[in-house]
């Protein structure tokens, strides 16, 4: 009954858990990279092992359920005389000892079982969903880390060159033919400029905080990220690929149709509650010593019982139960309906803001951002020679370094809404992913 959960949860990890070397080099270096930083989260994030040990506990649960109720072993002393207390004074008087067995009607514990396995496969595919939900949220923080340093680094370029052009400035003034005012004002979008960096260093100590959280490491761990990293972006995927591998792969939808399961056997169960349970009991009695009445020995007795629940009050009990199971399985229905949709809502969201970034960093890349570096050089050149004044050069570079900041915010976006849509669909969008998902959509 149980779908195969452990699939969902290796399907969740993709292949991003890398050798231990690497986190070793990682400790070492103080860099590290997205994948690293995945694994070491898989590794040792606490809510991520305390979903782990509630699936272990409920895995135990269906074998309890389906197992009959323990047998009840009685010791009795039946008829003793209350004058003597004698147990050869009385004829009938016995030492027994017996034991019953309570078997439910066929069928209960099998469906018992069957809704505790349902469960524990929920429980199964909900750590599917938290293992998910920790690798896209490490994922997310990391990107963020590398648009700030990206735009830290952007703002440090942008700052060498208005300190070159209060320089400049400086220069023309003593020599006459500047002004005062000009140096001023490149002073003043200097300090704009540092005072910009101060905000974007405090934003990264934040991320860095919880970085190190999803990572379950001190908030003050040093946080490097690699100088080389890939910021291509990849072509988007077919959307209605996308659905059907969420539909097949999506712990969150897995753990839903699993309490499906387990409300149907539930109101199965319900159903059988009109039929009576069974008890089974058998008792020895032993007669020590001779009849008081005829001198005879007196022969030990058996006893042999069966007993059953009449299920009198259906019309209150019985069938109530049944009802609200009913309600029950239709509550997961709706509610399994209603995750499919937000699925589907959060897989065309995620595109819609991939395609955006990826059209964004693409006009950044090829068009504006050389088109505006050539116009800070020629205004650069044309303010040497008093033919441009510094307000338009240095409007014209704080543009560029807006510019550049927004493309590297294209990228983040682009990479962050990759890793959202990959955890949406459950699965790593790889370059065979149109063509093999096009097979099985073929295939169904």
């Amino acid at each position: 009954m149980i779908n195969n959960s452990v699939v969902n949860i290796v399907i969740i990890a993709w292949s991003l858990v890398i050798p231990l070397t690497a986190e070793a080099s990682m400790a070492t270096s103080g860099v590290i990279t997205e994948k690293e930083a995945v694994a070491k989260a898989l590794a040792s994030n606490p809510r991520i092992a305390g979903m782990q040990s509630r699936a272990e506990a409920m895995s135990h649960i269906p074998s309890q359920a389906g197992a009959l109720p323990d047998p009840v072993l009685s010791l009795n002393a039946l008829n003793l005389p209350t004058d003597s207390f004698s147990t050869t004074q009385e004829n009938m008087t016995q030492l027994q000892v017996g034991v019953s067995q309570t078997i439910p009607f066929p069928g209960k514990l099998g469906l018992k079982e069957e809704a505790a396995m349902y469960e524990a496969s929920a429980a199964n595919s909900a750590t599917g969903e938290t293992i998910l939900r920790t690798v896209r949220a490490t994922r997310l923080t990391w990107w963020n880390i590398f648009y700030l340093d990206r735009a830290i680094a952007t703002l440090h370029r942008n700052q060498m060159l208005l300190r070159q052009f209060v320089k400049i400035a400086e220069t023309k003034y003593k020599t006459g033919q500047g002004l005062q005012a000009d140096v001023l004002m490149a002073q003043v979008e200097l300090s704009k400029l540092l005072d910009s960096e101060i905000s974007l260093r405090a934003t990264r100590r934040t991320q860095v905080a919880q970085f190190n959280a999803l990572l379950n490491r001190p908030a003050e761990t040093e946080t490097l990220l690699p100088g080389n990293i890939d910021e291509a972006l990849s072509q988007a995927p077919d959307a209605a690929l996308l659905r059907n591998r969420a539909k097949a792969k999506r712990p969150l939808l897995h753990a839903q149709k699993s309490r499906i399961g387990a409300a149907h056997s539930r109101r199965a169960l319900a159903e059988k509650g009109y039929f009576p349970d069974f008890t089974l009991g058998a008792a020895y009695g032993s007669r020590n010593g001779i009849n008081p009445i005829n001198g005879q020995k007196r022969s030990d007795l058996a006893s042999i019982k069966l007993s059953m629940t009449i299920p009198l009050y259906a019309g209150s009990k019985q069938s109530s139960a049944v009802e609200q199971q009913k309600a029950e399985a239709a509550k997961e229905q709706f509610y399994f309906d209603d995750l499919n949709r937000e699925v589907d809502a959060e897989i065309e969201r995620t595109l819609a803001d991939y395609q955006a970034a990826y059209n964004r960093a693409s006009l950044f890349k090829s068009g504006i951002i050389p088109q505006a570096s050539q116009s800070v050089a020629s205004m650069l050149s044309a303010y040497q020679v008093n033919k441009v004044d510094l307000l338009n050069l240095i409007n014209a570079q704080i543009t560029l370094y807006n510019y550049e900041t927004q493309y590297w915010k294209a990228i983040s976006s682009g990479k962050q809404a990759w890793a959202r849509m990959e955890a949406a669909i459950g699965e790593e969008i790889s370059e065979q992913f149109n063509e093999e998902s096009g097979r099985e959509s073929g295939h169904e």
